[in-house]
C-alpha cells in the first residue's frame, strides 16, 4: 500500500498547489521574464474546479502535504469516436520522486479515462526528461511523433 492519496483538487489546494505549479512551469523554462501570465493560473485553476469544463486535476497527498499534480482533459479526436485525454501536466516535488507518485498520477488519470468510457491517454515530454522517459517507457508506449508549435 501506497503512503500517498490522489484526489480531485478542492478550493482549499490552491495555496500548497501553486508553488507545485510554478516549479513545474520552471522546469519547463517558464519562470521570472518567461513566467506565465497570473491570468493563466488563475484560469485554470477556475477550470479545474468548474464541473462544465472538460479539464481537471489531480493532487498527490503525502503527510498532509500536496507532493505531486496532474492535469488531463477529455477532448474529441480526428481517429477515434470516443473522447479521447491529454494529461498535459505532470509534477512530484523532487524530494518526492521515486516514490511511485508519479505513476500514481498516471494510473489514476487512466481510470478517470476508463470511467468515462475513453481508451487512450496520451502526453508530451520534453526530449531532455530522461527520468520521466524511464518511468512512461514502463506504463505506455512511444507513438514516434514529434511535436510542433508555433506562437501567433
Amino acid at each position: 500500500m501506497s503512503d500517498f492519496l490522489i484526489r480531485p483538487v478542492v478550493p482549499e489546494d490552491y495555496a500548497q498547489w501553486l508553488p507545485l505549479w510554478l516549479a513545474y512551469n520552471a522546469f519547463y523554462g517558464r519562470s521570472g521574464a518567461t513566467a506565465l501570465p497570473d491570468l493563466v493560473t488563475e484560469t485554470a485553476w477556475a477550470r479545474f474546479l468548474d464541473p462544465v469544463e472538460p479539464m481537471s486535476a489531480l493532487v498527490a497527498i503525502k503527510d498532509g502535504m500536496i507532493a505531486g499534480l496532474a492535469h488531463y482533459l477529455f477532448h474529441r479526436s480526428t481517429s477515434a469516436i470516443e473522447m479521447t485525454c491529454y494529461m498535459q501536466d505532470l509534477y512530484t516535488l523532487e524530494a518526492q520522486r521515486g516514490q511511485g507518485i508519479a505513476r500514481g498520477l498516471i494510473e489514476t488519470v487512466y481510470e478517470a479515462a476508463r470511467q468515462a468510457g475513453i481508451s487512450r491517454v496520451y502526453w508530451h515530454t520534453h526530449e531532455t526528461n530522461r527520468t520521466a522517459q524511464k518511468l512512461y517507457d514502463k506504463i505506455a508506449q512511444r507513438s514516434g511523433f514529434i511535436v510542433y508549435r508555433k506562437v501567433l
